[in-house]
């Protein structure tokens, strides 16, 4: 793409080995994963997700297929929109990245719902991205705090209503070794319990 900034400063290549990925590149990759791409509920984790050069796309294939599939009743095409975005996770070692990366993944649900930033659909989306998009380091899996990366799953319900689980990163990484992708179901076992469990809530309550 022509006038694409892929790198911010020599001094953070050298520091961070910080280079952004083109947009080609990242189509490339996506269509290798088409199916999983049509898919609403398929997950997507960058463990160094920049600021969403990788995932902005994701999201934005996720939302054409809300699009085609729940596009005929507003209600529903809201409330998967919001789905699609809860299966979107990335890790960012630099803080501003991190906070780009919310902005971007945020502006691109905003533009394709047609909300305003006091909007509580927008608010929603924050407070999803404020969890889903961890500044940390993927490697040792803890935060810029030092504390362990937990990262929520969400269910759409239904009737409006969200499920969330919170995980250990450590813990995910070790599920999917084992069987399929982060969240796969699986049979119980104590390190694949959630850390904790929320109430169904709705989008005003995710807003608040």
């Amino acid at each position: 793409m022509a006038g694409e900034k892929l790198v911010k400063s020599k001094q953070r290549v050298a520091d961070h080995g910080e280079v952004f990925t083109p947009r080609w590149l990242v189509d490339d990759m996506l269509d290798l994963v088409k199916q999983e791409t049509e898919r609403i509920d398929s997950r997507f984790l960058e463990p160094a997700c920049g600021s969403g050069n990788f995932l902005v796309p994701a999201l934005e294939r996720k939302l054409a297929a809300v699009q085609v599939k729940q596009g005929k009743s507003d209600f529903e095409k809201r409330h998967y929109a919001l789905f699609g975005l809860m299966c979107i996770y990335g890790i960012e070692l630099l803080e501003d990245n991190a906070r780009e990366c919310r902005e971007n993944l945020l502006g691109t649900f905003a533009r394709y719902l047609k909300l305003s930033p006091e909007d509580e659909w927008s608010r929603a989306a924050e407070a999803v991205l404020a969890a889903n998009i961890v500044q940390g380091d993927a490697l040792a899996m803890t935060t810029v705090a030092g504390e362990h990366i937990t990262f929520p799953e969400w269910s759409y319900l239904g009737r409006g209503k969200y499920q969330r689980r919170d995980f250990r990163y450590d813990s995910l990484t070790q599920r999917a070794s084992v069987q399929g992708t982060l969240f796969d179901a699986f049979d119980e076992h104590e390190i694949f319990t959630p850390v904790k469990t929320y109430p169904a809530m709705t989008v005003k309550e995710l807003a608040s």
